[in-house]
């Protein structure tokens, strides 16, 4: 047995009752903007929202540009040292995100403390998109061209932070790799401790990190 509830109009109401028994269905025609409750699933279907938004998880298209979509860190507690006048990569100091649209942005945050040899060797960092080089100086000669300032060593015991901030647009929705490069000048460069390292209070150690953001477009 069904009741029936019409109208003049073509958007009638049907309550039908279902083939499982203790169960109701509440039938609506199948237009823009219709709700559909079937409580033998419990299930609520709104034609005119996302289906993302069902789930409990705003759909990133309806948030403000500007939004932060993702946050993926990285933080190195470990020492790393080389010598080279070649930018190389910091082992442990990289950091992957898969951006959700190729339109959205990439804010890049990283705390570098390294530092070169006693007066004589300074030490310097860019930063990195796979294996292109970004925020980094203009080229000037054979300057090298880096994203944070040189770092000479003060007796040995010195220890600087260098920061680097950059807003990037890498312009793709694959798996995308950010990463610290450090080059040496004259000597060695050494990265989370100082040149003599000696095991007593007026020798430090310390942290590194690489922060990527995402931020909608």
């Amino acid at each position: 047995m069904s009741i029936v509830l019409q109208g003049s109009t073509s958007g009638s109401v049907t309550l039908q009752e279902p083939a499982v028994a203790g169960t109701t269905v509440l039938d609506l025609p199948a237009t823009s903007g219709n709700v559909v409750v079937d409580s033998a699933t419990q299930t609520l279907t709104n034609k005119s929202i996302a289906a993302t938004q069902l789930t409990g998880t705003i759909a990133a298209a309806r948030l403000p540009a500007g939004s932060v979509l993702q946050v993926v860190q990285t933080v190195k507690t470990d020492t790393f040292t080389m010598s080279s006048s070649t930018f190389a990569d910091i082992t442990g100091l990289s950091v992957s995100i898969t951006p959700s649209s190729s339109s959205n942005k990439i804010l890049v945050l990283a705390n570098v403390n390294h530092v070169g040899t006693t007066t004589t060797s300074a030490s310097g960092i860019r930063l990195m998109r796979n294996s292109t080089a970004i925020g980094i100086g203009d080229a000037s000669g054979s300057r090298p061209r880096t994203s944070g300032g040189e770092s000479y060593g003060n007796y040995g015991v010195t220890l600087t932070g260098d920061a680097v901030m950059f807003l990037d647009s890498p312009a793709t929705t694959s798996a995308t790799t950010y990463k610290i490069q450090i080059q040496a000048y004259s000597s060695t460069a050494y990265v989370n401790r100082s040149q003599v390292d000696t095991d007593n209070n007026a020798y430090y150690r310390g942290m590194s990190s690489i922060t990527v953001m995402e931020i909608s477009a």
